[in-house]
């Protein structure tokens, strides 16, 4: 659900729980519900669903290439100790 109508949807629900009968109130304070929350939510650092799945990915593909390269090093890092030294 894009943001825009969650935060319209959220609006509506604030202001049907308001007490019947109050007309043209009702409706300008769901404008100012919206209006709230829209200035409120700006001020967190949220990413989209899209966003933060590709970062996993990416995060999940370094995880990978860095556990390949420790590996890597302690192949190397035990032949490097089973080595005989140069002769002199």
């Amino acid at each position: 659900m894009p943001a825009a109508r969650a935060l319209d949807d959220l609006a509506a629900t604030l202001s049907r729980v308001l007490p019947p009968g109050l007309g043209n109130l009702r409706r300008e304070l769901e404008t100012n519900f919206r209006a709230v929350l829209q200035a409120n939510l700006e001020k967190f650092d949220l990413v989209g669903r899209e966003r933060f799945e590709a970062q996993a990915e990416l995060l999940a593909h370094a995880n990978q290439r860095l556990a390949q390269l420790e590996q890597r090093i302690a192949v190397l890092e035990a032949a490097a100790m089973t080595a005989t030294p140069p002769a002199r």
